[in-house]
């Protein structure tokens, strides 16, 4: 696991964009498929891809992208939906075909079954080249609250009172929060070729720690990322507040430059 530490908000979107820049280049004008997370933890990393597309030509023109999760029982048009949400802050700014973005339908008559087709339909196209992932305030990843299986598949999920109380300053109260959610288990998420996870804040502190340094445990579900081969997590420092190992390296930017500079390890 490598840890990115950098200055602000600005810049953890910069070094997540680069990453996602490296992977489109590599593969030229082949397939890709792109594992996109909801909420707020990528939106610097959207914003600054959007700005490429616009600016620089960055194409999304050969990628596939999956979502993560979506709530039971929001419509796709509704407007705290992940279906919508990823369009509104990312895809229907970019050159990406409409029909390539998926998501699990909220709305299925049969969640469960949703969810096991959901799942074979990532497996089928070929799984996911890169997963983006953001991190809840107790572990989670994607809506894998704390006791999920470390071998879990994408299936219907009950929240915690944590994560509502989360999400709730999306929706008009704590009540109007979903109860359930379709996600992407924790062994689905493992499958990803590679993993970029990003978040920010104090409150992210101890969830980062946890999955770094501590224990595989499921009490902290982000921790089965350990097994994974290739993931890099890009953090500022209040949310790199309570890791304790000395040789994550810090990214800052030199004096009259943009994005991101040299690469310094200390601490």
């Amino acid at each position: 696991m490598e840890i990115r530490i950098v200055a602000d908000e600005e810049q953890r979107g910069e070094v997540v964009a680069d990453l996602v820049e490296q992977m489109l280049r590599e593969a030229g004008s082949a397939p890709v498929t792109l594992g996109l997370a909801t909420g707020s933890s990528p939106l610097p990393a959207y914003t600054e891809l959007i700005r490429r597309h616009r600016e620089n030509g960055l194409s999304f023109a050969p990628v596939n992208a999956v979502l993560l999760d979506e709530y039971v029982g929001l419509p796709a048009e509704h407007e705290q939906s992940y279906h919508r949400f990823i369009r509104d802050s990312f895809t229907a700014h970019i050159d990406i075909d409409d029909r390539a973005v998926l998501s699990p339908n909220g709305c299925a008559a049969d969640p469960d079954a949703e969810a096991l087709a959901y799942d074979r339909r990532i497996r089928e196209g070929g799984g996911v080249d890169l997963q983006i992932l953001g991190i809840g305030s107790n572990g989670h990843i994607a809506f894998n609250e704390p006791g999920s299986s470390l071998a879990s598949r994408t299936r219907v999920v009950s929240l915690t009172r944590s994560t509502i109380s989360d999400n709730a300053r999306f929706f008009d109260s704590a009540q109007s929060v979903p109860q359930r959610a379709i996600s992407q288990g924790l062994g689905t998420i493992g499958e990803a070729r590679r993993i970029v996870l990003t978040a920010s804040g104090e409150a992210k502190a101890e969830a980062i720690a946890q999955m770094a340094e501590g224990p595989v445990s499921a009490r902290w579900p982000a921790t089965t990322l350990q097994f994974h081969p290739d993931v890099t997590v890009v953090i500022d420092e209040a949310a790199a507040s309570r890791l304790e190992l000395d040789d994550y390296s810090r990214l800052h930017r030199e004096p009259g430059t943009a994005g991101a500079g040299a690469d310094h390890t200390a601490r």
